[in-house]
Parts: structure tokens; sequence; C-alpha cells
């Protein structure tokens, strides 16, 4: 059984798969993306996802892994994405999701094996 840090590596991992999946359905540029709202809405979904998992993994994990990966920062995003009421740029949007975003799976994957 997976301890809690685990089920919620588990779970970040997975959204960050579908951000992965949305991006080769609707296509890796930036345009395809800052011209379609639903393409917008699902990939800020699962960061807003990932975000809202990273604030409860322990603080001794997250102290642990601090040098690998920035939790306070992807929090941070999540707390913009739900409180900016639609004004979060969609081009930081982007830039996490195909920069960061792969980043973030690999480590997740690594701390599962």
């Amino acid at each position: 059984m997976l301890s809690p840090d685990q089920q919620r590596l588990a779970h970040i991992r997975d959204y960050c798969d579908e951000i992965g999946k949305t991006i080769s359905r609707y296509g890796a540029s930036f345009e395809a993306f800052d011209q379609d709202p639903d393409y917008q809405r699902s990939v800020a979904f699962c960061i807003l996802q990932i975000g809202e998992l990273s604030g409860g993994l322990s603080a001794g994990f997250r102290e642990q892994t601090a040098a690998q990966v920035q939790w306070g920062p992807i929090k941070g995003m999540r707390n913009l994405m739900a409180h900016s009421y639609g004004t979060m740029s969609r081009s930081i949007i982007w830039e996490t999701a195909i920069h960061d975003i792969p980043a973030l799976r690999d480590f997740c994957e690594q701390q599962l094996l």
C-alpha cells in the first residue's frame, strides 16, 4: 500500500499525464492553446489540481525533496489560478505545461518506483 505522500504523487503524476494527453490532442503550439478556451481550461484545471495535491504532501517530504522540486511555487500557482478569476496569463500557464510539468511528472515517477 502506498503512503499518503506516494498516493498524492501518483495523483500528481496522473494530472501531469492528462496535461500531456491534452497537448497531444490539441497540438503543441501556444497559438492553438491561446485560441481555444477548452484547451486552456483543461490544462489549467490539471495545474490547479496538482497545486492542491502538492499542498497536502507532508512537510517532511517537501523538505526532503526541496532541492528537486519547488513545492512553494507549485502551490502558489494554484492559488493564483484559483483566485485570479480568469485573469491568469495564458503564456505562464503554457510555459508551465510545456516546461515544468514534464519534469514534475518524471520526479513523481521516480519517487513511485
